[in-house]
């Protein structure tokens, strides 16, 4: 059914098909409204070479007067064009259909009295033809735009979200080599962590949305993941609120706060830190709110660190993906940072 559908819309489409379909029902109209006094052939043939008369300035106008002189700003150019090409096609109808009555003296001479009517008819006909491919010139223009920004929206997306998932990775290998040259046992619990996690970033963060759910979970992982690594240096506390079910997010929008906190935020100069979160899920919105410990003084960066990459991609991604319906908001004191980010979701 749905292939018997495209055909049907594609046939339909084509300019010659639904050019001739026009034609064809305005023919049919005009008849109805002209009536058939005189017959119902001379009524249509009539209306037919109205429409022929019509159709001879509409697509002289549309494929030669736009194209070559308005459409190039020739304004002046194409309205005296278009008044000439008028005043040739009247008289040629008014002849047409003079010669056509030649049995009715009383239409003959009612063609003659009204030529400048018919003047102005087929100048209107022309100039309608003339705002009608304006118009439809200006609505392909803004559907190829639109198109336009959204396949730039999801290559951004798509180059933002490629920025992400490296640098976490990269993050997450440097602790675990660490841990590896100490032999520590809880490196096999990190790397099934870190399986979990690159399955969900692999499999499932391709699409727009995902659920709030596992992104929750994956949440989950991450926390457990840093806090093995980390040990009792730190306390790590996550509270969930809300009944999370359907609710749909777009994928690792609470990643760079995650990574923020613990590879900027805390250090080896805090003897005891902490990271707190809290995210609240409602129906149609999700409150998410980060806080982690700072010390009291910067270390020392034997090497230049990249800049907050994280969260600059996130800054515009909310932009591409929530334009306003986000809000976020940072409190930098002098011994923590906080985030606080609502999103009001689809």
């Amino acid at each position: 059914m749905e292939n018997v559908i495209s055909k049907a819309y594609n046939f339909f489409t084509k300019k010659i098909v639904y050019h001739s379909v026009f034609w064809l029902a305005l023919l049919m109209l005009l008849t109805l409204i002209e009536g058939v006094e005189n017959g119902l052939m001379f009524t249509f043939s009539n209306e037919l070479i109205n429409l022929l008369f019509y159709a001879a300035i509409v697509y002289f106008n549309l494929f030669y007067l736009i194209p070559n002189y308005l459409a190039k700003n020739k304004f002046t150019t194409y309205f005296g064009l278009l008044i000439l090409s008028t005043i040739i096609i009247t008289p040629l109808k008014i002849f047409t259909f003079y010669q056509k009555f030649h049995e009715f003296p009383s239409l003959q001479t009612e063609l003659l009295n009204n030529q400048f009517s018919f003047f102005l008819l087929t100048f209107f006909i022309a100039g309608s033809s003339t705002i009608g491919k304006i118009i439809s010139d200006w609505i392909r223009h803004m559907r190829e735009k639109q198109e336009l920004e959204n396949q730039t929206m999801q290559s951004e997306l798509r180059f933002l979200k490629t920025q992400i998932n490296p640098h976490f990775l990269f993050n997450t290998l440097n602790n675990l080599y660490a841990l590896t040259l100490k032999k520590s046992d809880i490196a096999p619990d990190i790397v099934i962590k870190l399986s979990e996690m690159m399955r969900y970033m692999l499999y499932e963060c391709n699409e727009k949305r995902v659920l709030l759910s596992n992104e929750v979970h994956y949440i989950r992982n991450y926390l457990d993941l840093e806090g093995l690594r980390q040990g009792k240096n730190v306390e790590i506390n996550f509270k969930v609120e809300g009944i999370i079910n359907t609710q749909k997010i777009a994928p690792l929008m609470f990643t760079p706060f995650l990574e923020n906190s613990f590879k900027h935020g805390l250090s080896n100069h805090i003897s005891k830190g902490f990271v707190n979160i809290h995210l609240k899920a409602e129906e149609n919105s999700v409150h998410f709110h980060i806080e982690n410990s700072k010390p009291e003084t910067k270390p020392v960066q034997v090497h230049p660190r990249s800049g907050g990459i994280g969260l600059v991609n996130l800054r515009r991604r909310l932009e591409l993906v929530y334009p306003g319906k986000y809000n976020l908001q940072v409190d930098d004191n002098p011994n923590s940072y906080g985030v606080i980010m609502d999103i009001e979701l689809d």
